[in-house]
């Protein structure tokens, strides 16, 4: 058994691209090797900023030997045909293929048995072909390579298999290759040399030797280390950040952590403008002190070891991140001298969408919704609504925003409190947007609540009005994770919200948008209503909570009231889980699976409702009807007091008078009238069942 060694040298990989590229070389490779029946013990991706390393185990020396065989004409077939096909197969005569005898008749074969080839001759072609293969959100097309688009222009491809070199190269087009090496620099400023490598270990030890840690996990927990080291000393913490921790470690190949300061003339800046320009332009980490404010210093990873210990490099840093902290200073004092009802009138100049609007006009929308929707929330002070939605947006006419367009919504935030609103105002524009994800922290003060759902509901009705809805993995206006909002939002504060009439009304209030064709209210409602049921899955998926349940309770129809849907979900979830709710699903599986059956052969519905008791129906039958009409009865009753849990009960009892019907009668019986009795008593069975929730979409 050999190893095999590949890296792919190039300009710097974007850090966002890295695992996934990583990955990707790792899946395109292993499918090549599955496919030429070169099997492996293991196959690990490894990425920096400038290579993409794939390290493959426990290779054969050569491929097995396999047989290809070709089934041909029958042995008395036309002299025509048998020689087409000894010409097809490369025989030269009948004498070469083999006779069969098969239950079809006796037949030529050709059986041609191939040598396995080396895995040495075969493996330069897979790793080009992998390579070719290779995908990128960005990518570009150098002078030169005509047949390669990469993401940053290629160096060179190292290719060891065994301790040796392989012979071959990528072909780039026009005559242009790039040859195999079995070289590798190391660091490009600190250890430039290239060094000859044998095998993973040895490259791996001598890319470490040459500054270069090859594994993103051991670069991050450098980082990390030195990090909490540097800050400890100056009795400071670093400010928890995985992603940007992720970032930074797709920037380096040898991080070297240094310390800067920030002037304290920025220090009253809102302590998110600091963060946001030290994180999102300039990738730094920010220090907190022990009161959890944010110090005035910050953390750079560098890439590079320096004789003055990084002197030069803190100061050219602390110079840069100056300049932008001046000009946030400079729209900061600007922005406070003009309030932000002052700056709604340029909400006019910003469509939202061609065939919705300007933002202005969404927000008037807005509006106007949130005040409705605040009916539904206790404790919600309807003027702050309307002035927090009225101001929503008007940050994002702001210098601020312009220069740093996170910051939406939190800048509003602080120049509504500038200009005198009410808290709840001011918190309401700030999180109007939230959550943004499954990770970010859902509002629960009313007057958020109320406009975070009028803006999200008002996006998504829009959408849906004009026929922009999402599709497969498309989804360019994120109308998923407003729907997502949506729910996490209705579900953990506990709202009693009526969708279906929240969805019409504003539908309604685009009558003013310059829509030249509209689906009409009923389609987008329904439409909208059937998203949900899908989002709702996923909602709850990470609950435990079972699919086929919500599709269950959703295809009832008129339920719109996501907490009292999930309180039915559950209730029967519990019912499924007892003896008799499981056995009650059997008898409804199965009496439903007879009437779909008799109806098809009789082309008639045995549910039309016209079921009524009387003869030829036997005692027994009788009671059974009466029976399914009285849970009938006590279900629809309780479940308008929302006494799922109670309904479900009252269905209970239908099981064992269902089990003893099965038992004793015989549905198709001899009897044509007594037959179609017995089915229309099982169709008002499941007609029952059905108010409750649709079981024949429940698994199992």
């Amino acid at each position: 058994m050999a190893d095999l060694l590949i890296e792919l040298l190039s300009e710097e990989i974007p850090a966002p691209m890295q695992a996934g590229a990583a990955a990707n070389l790792r899946r395109l490779m292993t499918a090549r090797l599955d496919a030429a029946s070169l099997t492996y013990t293991s196959a690990e991706a490894f990425v920096t900023p400038h290579r993409l390393t794939l390290s493959v185990t426990g290779l054969p020396a050569k491929q097995p030997d396999r047989t290809e065989e070709r089934k041909g004409p029958r042995t008395e077939a036309p002299p025509q045909a048998i020689e087409g096909f000894l010409k097809g197969a490369g025989l030269k005569s009948v004498k070469q293929a083999e006779v069969r005898e098969t239950d079809k008749g006796t037949f030529y074969f050709a059986v041609r048995r191939i040598k396995g080839q080396t895995a040495a001759k075969v493996l330069p072609d897979l790793i080009g072909e992998a390579i070719r293969a290779m995908t990128w959100p960005k990518s570009m097309r150098w002078p030169g390579a005509a047949n390669l688009r990469w993401v940053r222009p290629l160096h060179a491809v190292l290719a060891v298999y065994d301790g040796k070199k392989l012979r071959g190269a990528l072909d780039l087009g026009d005559s242009l290759s790039i040859k195999f090496t079995d070289a590798t620099p190391g660091h490009r400023f600190l250890a430039p040399k290239h060094q000859t490598v044998r095998g993973f270990a040895d490259y791996r030890a001598k890319l470490k030797r040459a500054k270069v840690l090859l594994d993103a996990t051991e670069r991050r927990a450098e980082i990390a280390i030195q990090a909490k080291k540097i800050a400890g000393r100056a009795k400071l913490a670093v400010k928890d950040d995985p992603a940007l921790l992720d970032e930074v470690t797709g920037l380096v190949e040898w991080p070297v952590v240094l310390m800067g300061r920030i002037d304290q003339e920025f220090m009253d800046l809102p302590p998110e403008v600091l963060t946001t320009s030290m994180r999102a332009h300039q990738k730094y980490l920010t220090l907190t002190r022990r009161d959890g404010k944010l110090a005035n210093r910050f953390l750079v990873v560098a890439n590079m070891v320096t004789r003055d210990k990084g002197k030069m490099i803190v100061a050219g840093n602390e110079r840069v991140l100056r300049a932008r902290l001046a000009d946030a200073r400079f729209f900061w004092d600007q922005d406070r001298k003009k309030t932000l009802e002052s700056r709604r009138e340029k909400l006019k100049d910003i469509i939202f969408h061609k065939k919705l609007g300007t933002l202005d006009a969404k927000m008037d929308r807005v509006e106007k919704l949130a005040v409705g929707i605040a009916e539904h929330i206790p404790g919600t002070n309807e003027d702050h609504v309307r002035s927090a939605a009225r101001l929503a947006k008007a940050d994002l006419v702001t210098g601020m925003v312009g220069e740093f367009p996170e910051l939406q919504g939190v800048m509003g935030r602080y120049y509504a409190l500038h200009d005198g609103e009410h808290a709840e105002v001011a918190q309401a524009i700030a999180e109007h947007y939230s959550p943004m994800g499954p990770s970010d922290a859902c509002p629960s003060a009313p007057v958020s609540v109320a406009v975070a759902l009028a803006d999200k509901i008002d996006t998504l009705v829009g959408f849906w009005a004009i026929d922009e809805k999402p599709t497969g993995s498309k989804d360019p206006y994120a109308l998923r994770r407003a729907a997502l909002g949506v729910i996490r939002l209705i579900l953990e504060n506990k709202l009693r919200l009526p969708l279906r009439q929240v969805f019409a009304w504003a539908n309604g209030l685009l009558v003013n948008a310059p829509l030249e064709d509209r689906a009409q209210e009923d389609e987008v409602v329904s439409g909208l209503l059937d998203f949900f049921a899908d989002r709702l899955k996923v909602a709850l998926k990470d609950k435990g909570v079972r699919h086929d349940l919500i599709a269950a309770v959703f295809a009832v129809g008129g339920e719109d009231d996501l907490v009292r849907l999930l309180k039915r979900v559950e209730a029967l979830e519990a019912f499924l889980r007892s003896g008799d709710g499981a056995n009650l699903l059997v008898a409804y599986q199965r009496a439903t699976n007879i009437v779909r059956i008799e109806e098809k052969k009789d082309g008639m519905s045995y549910g039309d409702g016209r079921f009524e008791i009387g003869p030829p129906m036997l005692l027994e039958e009788r009671t059974l009807a009466v029976d399914i009409v009285e849970a009938d009865e006590n279900a629809q009753e309780l479940l308008k007091q929302e006494g799922f849990t109670g309904a479900m009960a009252a269905l209970a009892e239908l099981r064992q008078p269902v089990d003893d019907f099965f038992d004793k009668f015989t549905v198709n019986c001899d009897d044509p009238e007594l037959r179609a009795k017995r089915l229309r008593l099982l169709a008002l069975f499941g007609v029952t069942l059905g108010k409750v929730a649709d079981f024949s979409k429940i698994e199992g």
